[in-house]
């Protein structure tokens, strides 16, 4: 699959959306869709892995809400669009304030607690709801269940990156605020003594991490 192709493909639809300004937005755009497409690919192996012990697997995500029950398009003119997609998606019980505020506790595994992780600090930007249909049939081609298609996936996060407006030729990039705060909260967060934890940041950029890490210390 031609990552580059992809991004192309994304960005200009993007760029056609009046809810976006800029390649940040559009990074953060793709990451929410981009993670529900990776995590029902994860799903199916872990559901075919209940199955084969006997066991029943049940997801976080309401049935309603995971990537195959509404983002797959089966070209039968049923696959939500336009301001129905919108509404899905943004409305007060919709897709985004449902998994922001995802039942989770201490007991909760933490492959299925970090949905509500991720969408904690993400947003939708997109106001479209057409072009929003065009961008999620775009990542639905990819096969994450395919060796070829998951190397494809870090392939595409670099091209975004070398594509940033703000890299301009200086080979400079940056993290996304969404991204560091989701990196930096797994990192501390997984440490039982708090109190002394020193951080370590060899590429400081513009240093979100850093400051992400004094947030969540």
């Amino acid at each position: 699959m031609a990552v580059n192709n992809i991004i192309k493909r994304l960005q200009n639809i993007m760029r056609s959306d009046a809810g976006i300004n800029g390649d940040a937005q559009r990074i953060e755009q793709m990451t929410w869709i981009f993670f529900l497409k990776v995590y029902d690919s994860q799903e199916e192996t872990w559901e075919s892995k209940a199955v084969s012990e006997g066991k029943r697997f049940e997801s976080i995500i309401p049935e309603q809400f995971r990537w195959r029950n509404w983002a797959v398009d089966e070209k039968d003119g049923k696959a939500l669009t336009g301001d129905a997609l919108l509404e899905f998606i943004n409305g007060p019980e919709g897709l985004f304030n449902t998994l922001k505020n995802l039942p989770v506790d201490a007991s909760t595994p933490r492959g299925k607690s970090i949905v509500r992780e991720v969408f904690s600090d993400l947003n939708q930007y997109m106001k479209n709801g057409i072009l929003l249909r065009q961008v999620i049939n775009v990542i639905d081609e990819i096969d994450f269940s395919d060796a070829d298609d998951r190397h494809t996936f870090g392939d595409i996060y670099e091209g975004i990156l070398k594509d940033l407006q703000s890299a301009g030729n200086a080979g400079e990039f940056y993290t996304p605020h969404g991204p560091a705060q989701l990196l930096t909260r797994i990192a501390i967060m997984g440490q039982e003594d708090k109190k002394g934890l020193q951080v370590y940041d060899p590429c400081m950029g513009s240093g979100s991490l850093l400051l992400s890490c004094k947030i969540y210390s």
